[in-house]
């Protein structure tokens, strides 16, 4: 476009000129046959063409003076935007340093963060394996005291060892979560091909005295093969299915299992007609060792949940409740679609 604009200008410009002299020429013809005085048309024809060359030079002269303003203008263009590309140069690169300094933390404490939990994995572990043997000696001679002196001992000695017992079997409730939670991370991350249509009846079958107990009613949408750790959805869908049955207070818990695929990834729900939970409290259910209810009201050590939430995220998934006191809960918990991957 700007070549053939040119190209324009170019023509027009010569055609000026030619036209100007084909004027001054036709004007010479006509006065020297007009008024028959060669001298005097020479005169005004002289005169004419200097006058057309003082045109012509005073319009080069203008062109020349808005070509040299528009010269002007386009470097103090180029300097501007030169400026704001050194300034935007400056400013990316500033941002490239504060991302990369800003993923490197990110990248630091992860790996603080990973170590720190193999660490409390670990020391959990090793803590619950330690803890087993005296509780073991210490439930065990309060059990012989129980025999031995059965009916020999007064109300109060007897309730103090009942005390005992109870408190002794707590502890090893509690132990065990703790190894079980620990076991959640120790545990071997593989995962393998697994059909929830063959895991979900292990975990009712490990429930089943629960269940005849409460008379419980489960049911559940046909359930998809995944690719996750076996053991740990077994234990997931047990834990969850278990709260289920234990927090409520209806005549029959009824509780169902769906699954859905959402884009990359499944949807289960596990819903209940139990006592519900308070919004205020969703967050804190998932925390280790929290409890909303007193012993008394509700057995349990608060780990259960807790072993849920670490293994959804073992497998990169994600989990929460929604629920009103006395309607009920739906636990939710997504697990990614990994049929793609290799």
């Amino acid at each position: 476009m700007a070549e053939q604009k040119n190209f324009s200008s170019r023509i027009k410009s010569i055609l000026i000129v030619v036209g100007g002299f084909s004027a001054a020429l036709g004007l010479f013809v006509i006065l020297g046959w007009r008024v028959h005085n060669v001298t005097l048309a020479a005169g005004i024809f002289t005169s004419f063409i200097f006058a057309f060359m003082i045109y012509l030079s005073q319009r080069a002269r203008i062109k020349e003076e808005k070509l040299r303003k528009y010269q002007g203008h386009l470097e103090k263009l180029i300097e501007a935007r030169t400026k704001e590309l050194q300034e935007l140069a400056k400013q990316l690169q500033f941002e490239i340093m504060v991302r990369k300094i800003a993923e490197e933390a990110v990248e630091k404490h992860a790996l603080d963060l990973e170590r720190s939990n193999t660490e409390l994995e670990q020391f959990a572990y090793v803590a619950s394996h330690d803890l087993q043997e005296p509780l073991r000696i210490v439930a065990g001679y309060v059990q012989l005291l129980t025999r031995r002196y059965q009916g020999k001992l007064d109300q109060d000695a007897n309730e103090f060892i009942s005390y005992t017992v109870d408190a002794a079997k707590r502890m090893q409730a509690l132990i065990n979560d703790l190894l079980a939670y620990s076991k959640v991370g120790a545990r071997g991350r593989e995962l393998t091909a697994v059909s929830c249509e063959h895991i979900l009846p292990l975990a009712l079958a490990n429930l089943k005295t629960a269940i005849d107990e409460r008379n419980a009613l489960i049911t559940h949408d046909p359930m998809p093969a995944i690719t996750a750790n076996a053991i740990q959805m077994e234990e997931l869908l047990m834990n969850l299915i278990g709260n289920a049955i234990k927090y409520n207070q209806k005549e029959q818990p009824r509780i169902h299992v769906s699954a859905a695929r959402l884009e990359n990834e499944w949807l289960f729900s596990v819903r209940d007609n139990g006592i519900g939970i308070d919004p205020k409290y969703y967050s804190r259910i998932f925390v280790i060792f929290q409890r909303l209810h007193a012993k008394n009201e509700y057995s349990g050590t608060g780990i259960g949940l807790a072993i849920c939430k670490k293994i959804v995220e073992n497998h990169g998934g994600r989990i929460w409740v929604e629920s009103e006191p006395g309607k009920g809960s739906i636990f939710y918990f997504t697990i990614p679609d990994r049929r793609g991957e290799k």
